[in-house]
C-alpha cells in the first residue's frame, strides 16, 4: 500500500541528509509488511538532562492496518538514534509479520526464519 510519511524535525534544525536517510529506511520497511498505511518519525532532543548531557530522541510510528506499532531511542548521537529506532521498529514488524503468518497456518510454531 502507498504509505504517507511525515517526518518531523523539532527544537533542531532540518537536515536533509537525515531525511534522505530516515525516508531510505522507511522504504526499506516495506519489505517485511505491505501494510504499513502511514509513518510519522519525530526528530527532537528533549529536555537536557544533567547526567548524560544532550540528547537526542528518534521517534517511530507506523500506522498499520489494524494496529499502531512505535519506537523511541534516545542518545548523544541523532544518526545513532535513528538507527536504534529503525532497528526495534524493523523486530516489532518482524515479530508481528511472524504471529500473522503462523495464525494463518502459514508457518508451524516451529519454524525459524
Amino acid at each position: 500500500m502507498k504509505s504517507g510519511v511525515d517526518i518531523v524535525f523539532r527544537d533542531i534544525d532540518f537536515s536533509p541528509t537525515l531525511n534522505e536517510q530516515i525516508l531510505k529506511k522507511l522504504g526499506k520497511l516495506n519489505r517485511y509488511t505491505d501494510k504499513i498505511l502511514n509513518s510519522r518519525v519525530v526528530i527532537d532532543t528533549p529536555h537536557k538532562n544533567k547526567l548524560k548531557g544532550n540528547l537526542y530522541r528518534a521517534s517511530i510510528e507506523l500506522g498499520m492496518s489494524g494496529d499502531i506499532v512505535v519506537a523511541a531511542k534516545d542518545h548523544d548521537s541523532i544518526y545513532v538514534a535513528v538507527r536504534d529506532a529503525f532497528k526495534t521498529i524493523e523486530r516489532k514488524i518482524k515479530e508481528r509479520s511472524m504471529r500473522e503468518r503462523r495464525s494463518r497456518g502459514i508457518i508451524s510454531e516451529t519454524s525459524t526464519i
